[in-house]
């Protein structure tokens, strides 16, 4: 019998493995993986992990605020407050375990920095690995876990193949379930089974922790029909192939229409209001993204571009449309009400937060920022769809990283990560890997108390 099961092999459960190890010495520790030691790692490993601190020692002003906000005031001010209070121990944590941190100019904007781990998720995933191997933790890959027992002394966790591991104490760090069209459908409705996994991280996170879970009596939480989702390029086979220059430009659909208001706000927060648009109130679940040579005008348009397609480029609007295979006379039509709608003094217009510059009143959908025509060749055109990061449905957790089922924590059962349940409506911008580095730590703490 193992002292501690972790179910995962990403941020959450490497953190929450390692952390139980440092606590006993010689616990006896297993991580499950349901995929081979190459392609595991979950989401995080092809993760920016980019994290919303100034730096490792400082968090930005007003963070447990604005978690609060995004999550519609649903969301537990105890999680929100526990995650403020533990995220630059953990960082600093996570500095000791070998993983490098340096600063990042997020996007357009001058109001958002970010750090982020040289390297990305990968990084991270790397590290802690080699780290927990060193304090003696055994990872068996290839293991999919699919069923999960309760037990007075002992708890236990059953492959698809059969085996089956008994521990004192579990942490499930397992992720969503973007990775299944069946509950993508069920949840999102029409079109939810086609969405894009944005990548093979994404892709491979079937929500078998979370089912596993609810059926051993885990409570639900957090938005299950949310999700975190992000425009990215059809034609490129990269992960996370983002296109993140929309505001500064018009988006049609394939039919030429405009269908979103391409400046509603700064990228991260109406980048999930647009994907989702994309894929779900388009004809075909596809879009273009429209701008003039200006855009490359624009500091720190390249690092918003991260596809490894170029964009398609013609001289004239109408060649442009033809590239693109829109009918020419409706694009031409939109553009040309779009170009009307726009001021003459664009004196005002700056990319790095909301200038106020609107489309004058008729245009639908108006556009609320940084409205400039398209005018200046050659004209440039991405085509977009919805790629789908991680979903926001999952189990209920406390402060602690204790699962909560109908009468209170479930003892010895633990959980962090993607899987669980507490965000709504929007995902906190750039919270993903952190409140999974530090909710993975504290279930490995809480775990290694039981052993």
């Amino acid at each position: 019998m193992y002292d501690l099961v972790v179910v995962g092999h990403g941020a959450a459960g490497l953190s929450a493995a390692i952390a139980a190890a440092e606590i006993a010495k010689d616990s006896c520790i297993l991580v499950l993986e349901h995929l081979s030691e190459q392609d595991g790692g979950g989401n995080t490993k092809w993760s920016p992990a980019n994290t919303r601190m100034k730096s490792v020692d400082e968090m930005p002003a007003g963070f447990e605020r604005d978690m609060m906000a995004t999550t519609g005031g649903r969301g537990d001010p105890a999680y929100f407050a526990r995650l403020t209070r533990e995220a630059p121990d953990t960082m600093r944590w996570l500095e000791k375990q070998g993983v490098k941190f340096e600063s990042l100019d997020y996007l357009l904007s001058a109001e958002h920095k970010r750090i982020h781990p040289v390297g990305g998720g990968a990084a991270i995933v790397q590290s802690l690995s080699s780290q927990a191997k060193r304090l003696g933790v055994s990872i068996l890959y290839d293991a999919r876990a699919v069923r999960l027992y309760l037990g007075q002394e002992a708890h236990g966790v059953e492959l698809a193949d059969g085996r089956r591991f008994e521990a004192r104490s579990i942490v499930l760090a397992s992720g969503g379930f973007e990775g299944s069209p069946a509950l993508l459908r069920e949840h999102f409705g029409p079109r939810g089974e086609t969405l894009r996994p944005i990548s093979p991280g994404s892709g491979s996170n079937a929500g078998d922790g979370i089912r596993m879970a609810i059926e051993a009596g885990a409570s639900m939480s957090g938005d299950w029909s949310g999700m975190h989702s992000e425009p990215v390029d059809p034609r490129s086979d990269r992960a996370a192939a983002l296109i993140l220059i929309y505001p500064y430009g018009i988006v049609v659909d394939t039919q030429g229409n405009r269908f979103f208001d391409e400046g509603a706000g700064l990228v991260h927060d109406t980048w999930e209001r647009f994907s989702r648009a994309v894929h779900f109130d388009t004809p075909d679940s596809s879009g273009w993204i429209v701008s003039d040579a200006r855009l490359w005008d624009l500091p720190g348009t390249r690092n918003a571009i991260r596809t490894d397609a170029p964009p398609i480029q013609a001289p004239t609007l109408s060649e442009l449309a033809k590239a693109m295979n829109v009918d020419p006379k409706a694009f031409a039509y939109t553009v040309d009400k779009y170009n009307a709608a726009c001021g003459n003094d664009l004196s005002g217009f700056d990319p790095g937060r909301l200038d106020g510059l609107a489309t004058a009143d008729g245009l639908f959908p108006r556009k609320s920022n940084w409205a400039r025509p398209l005018e200046k060749p050659p004209f440039v055109a991405f085509p977009v769809v919805c790629g789908i990061v991680y979903t926001f449905g999952g189990i209920a957790t406390d402060a602690d990283a204790r699962v909560i089922g109908q009468n209170g924590p479930i003892e010895r059962l633990f959980a962090a990560g993607e899987m669980t349940g507490h965000f709504y409506g929007t995902a906190p911008n750039s919270v993903a890997v952190m409140r999974s580095l530090v909710f993975g730590r504290i279930a490995g703490q809480g775990a290694a108390a039981h052993f």
